[in-house]
């Protein structure tokens, strides 16, 4: 699991540049499962148990926040325009890599003035990302077009995976959402010699960065009886944080965000299985931002849906840190959810 997390977080892939993670999720399932696309990039890997129906709809987003190149400058700097959601505080200072149309790398800088000649109401404020520029360390925009940079090209964070100080905690650009793309993966592996009531239909989706898009496509396109978005959320155990959701005390069950509120039976089915089954899990919320899950459950005629999210510290940073046992736990209780979803238990959920 740990593999597949590497494998997957060092893959380069912002909105609508999510080729890379694809093939990755592709290799990782092509044995267990029918392969198939929607029309936008996402991938579908469709694994039939006992019964056609229901279709159980799981999927983790593929794509990373990052930039887009929008200018180069006279003097060969690189201006750039979202792509997702940043902070300006978490840019400045940071690497990041340009990959150009032949594939090739580019390594950068965002730039930042010295505190020495900051002045004091420079200090009182938040740069604006419009302002910042990349320094891939060039003589002027000629250099920086012959060295293959175009107006368009993606740029994502640099950072190395790496266990912390205790191997459990794992920091990493992109486990937003490469994290629930490879729960995707490996629920499907444990399906991979066990009878389920159903059809799992293991999803990434692309852009969900900005707007949950490729869920729109991957749900019309499956038409699932239950969905379940596989995503991050926002850890509060750094110092003077809230310690409503935590590392390491199991996956975080979402009980509405600004995109959905989570079907009420579901959530329950959900809870009911992870106490069975002595899953730990954690009931959390989001004021603002949402998952996937807010555009399956209104894909078509509608579908019970939620969304079981891993505790993360910084994201929509370069820096996420996620806990093992907390990835392993979202395995366990979903893969434990797909075997129990037969057609007489959706029937219930969806119907009471």
């Amino acid at each position: 699991m740990t593999d597949l997390l590497k494998e997957l977080t060092m893959a380069k892939g912002i909105p609508a540049h999510e080729g890379n993670v694809r093939d990755i999720m592709k290799k990782h399932m092509q044995d267990f499962a029918e392969i198939s696309y929607d029309n936008i990039g996402s991938i579908i890997g469709k694994k039939t148990g006992s019964s056609d129906e229901p279709i159980i709809m799981a999927a983790g987003h593929m794509d990373e926040i990052g930039f887009i190149v929008s200018e180069i400058t006279k003097e060969g700097y690189i201006k750039f325009i979202p792509a997702g959601g940043w902070w300006g505080h978490v840019v400045l200072s940071q690497q990041f890599e340009i990959i150009t149309n032949d594939k090739k790398t580019l390594r950068g800088v965002v730039g930042s003035k010295p505190p020495h000649i900051l002045e004091k109401e420079e200090r009182k404020k938040v740069v604006k990302i419009k302002d910042m520029y990349l320094d891939i360390g060039v003589n002027d925009k000629e250099e920086a077009k012959e060295k293959g940079v175009k107006t368009g090209d993606m740029i994502v964070p640099y950072i190395e995976y790496t266990p912390l100080a205790n191997p459990k905690y794992l920091l990493a650009k992109a486990f937003d959402d490469r994290a629930g793309a490879a729960v995707v993966v490996d629920v499907m592996k444990k399906l991979k010699d066990t009878d389920h009531p159903n059809t799992y239909c293991g999803v990434g989706t692309v852009q969900e960065e900005v707007g949950l898009r490729g869920a729109t496509t991957a749900a019309n396109t499956i038409e699932p009886d239950i969905g379940i978005a596989l995503d991050v959320t926002i850890a509060h155990d750094y110092p003077g944080g809230s310690n409503d959701t935590e590392l390491g005390k199991g996956p975080c069950i979402m009980v509405y965000d600004s995109s959905m509120v989570g079907h009420v039976g579901l959530r329950k089915f959900a809870e009911d299985i992870a106490e069975k089954n002595d899953i730990p899990y954690q009931l959390t919320h989001l004021k603002r931002g949402g998952t996937d899950a807010g555009k399956i459950h209104i894909a078509g005629s509608g579908s019970p849906s939620i969304a079981i999210c891993l505790p993360c510290r910084y994201l929509h940073s370069h820096t996420s840190v996620i806990h093992q046992d907390d990835y392993d736990n979202t395995v366990r209780l979903v893969t434990q959810m797909i075997q129990e979803l037969d057609a007489e238990t959706v029937e219930t959920i969806t119907y009471g």
